[in-house]
């Protein structure tokens, strides 16, 4: 496997995750409760649950999926190596939290599903969010979610427009982030079949059926997929899905984008200079800086529109039925 010496997480973050990142950032106060909150009100009580509640990763605890996971964490540069848990959930599903003692946790029915090529692209991708510093703004994400929902804030058209829009922006910066993960699992694993194949089955994979998937006919529900834009109307569908038409907000694109964004950068120049050793270096620090974005007044803004624009439109569709 390739080993990245040095690399530096904007060396492959996706564009997306960068802009939406800045445009969260920007409103007030954020970071300052970015810095303060999200340690001593979420952190260390889950730090002590999994301690108490999971299998803690080692050398003589699930010693094969360990030796991967170190590979995964040398491969991409990541210091201090973070504690890796195992939770006994049958759904197919692992995240990665934490800021002074990041953490992943992986659920056994990722280890049930998936083959061992495909438990590295999950390590991987996970590790890929530890190392561009995502997991404190994911935490953050949680909470802004679960206060605005005890408030009962979040509805579109609400009084307080910012509140929205603040929770909005945590959410769609959250699922670009996903996009830059699934690089990190491309450079590790550097086989894009293997991590397609890995959201396939956590989508709709089944053990017992697994010879009847086919990662082409999957590759193929994505291009159709990304046809459905052709058609307007289908593109408000995506936002109101994406933002709580179903009765939440989602905090990952549908696999089938995912697919259809690694394939573009797995095809890329700059996939393939990375692989070549020419990409952008900093210490192996493991996370970004958490200080305040100046000059960003403009992303903001245009967020603020579109949701504005987005709105009127759901308006019209409301009058119409």
């Amino acid at each position: 496997m390739p080993t990245y010496t040095g690399i530096s997480s904007e060396a492959f973050r996706h564009p997306l995750d960068r802009q939406a990142e800045q445009a969260l950032r920007s409103f007030p106060g954020f970071d300052l409760i970015a810095r303060k909150f999200v340690e001593f009100v979420y952190e260390r009580p889950q730090l002590v649950y999994l301690m108490g509640n999971t299998i803690q990763v080692g050398p003589r605890q699930y010693s094969t999926i360990y030796h991967m996971f170190r590979e995964c964490v040398r491969d991409l540069d990541i210091y201090p190596e973070p504690t890796l848990f195992v939770s006994q959930n049958p759904l197919a599903n692992s995240y990665a939290l934490g800021q002074e003692h990041p953490y992943i946790v992986i659920n056994t029915g990722i280890l049930d599903l998936l083959n061992e090529a495909e438990i590295r692209a999950v390590l991987a991708h996970e590790l890929g969010h530890i190392k561009c510093g995502h997991t404190i703004l994911i935490q953050m994400a949680m909470w802004a979610m679960s206060a605005a929902s005890a408030l009962g804030e979040l509805t579109f058209g609400i009084g307080n427009f910012v509140s929205s829009a603040l929770i909005y922006a945590f959410f769609e910066w959250r699922r670009k982030a996903e996009l830059t993960a699934d690089r990190a699992a491309m450079l590790v694993i550097d086989d894009l079949n293997t991590v397609m194949s890995s959201m396939m089955k956590i989508s709709g994979g089944s053990i017992k059926y697994a010879n009847e998937c086919s990662l082409q006919e999957f590759i193929r529900q994505s291009e159709n997929y990304q046809a459905l834009d052709e058609d307007g109307l289908n593109q408000i569908y995506k936002f109101l899905i994406y933002n709580g038409a179903q009765g939440m907000m989602l905090s990952h694109p549908f696999a089938v984008e995912r697919v259809h964004y690694l394939q573009q950068w797995a095809g890329s120049e700059e996939y393939q200079q990375i692989k070549k050793g020419n990409y952008q270096r900093s210490p192996a620090s493991g996370a970004v800086d958490v200080t305040a974005q100046t000059n960003q007044n403009q992303e903001v803004e245009n967020l603020r529109k579109k949701i504005e624009e987005l709105q009127r439109e759901i308006n019209k569709i409301q009058r119409s039925d």
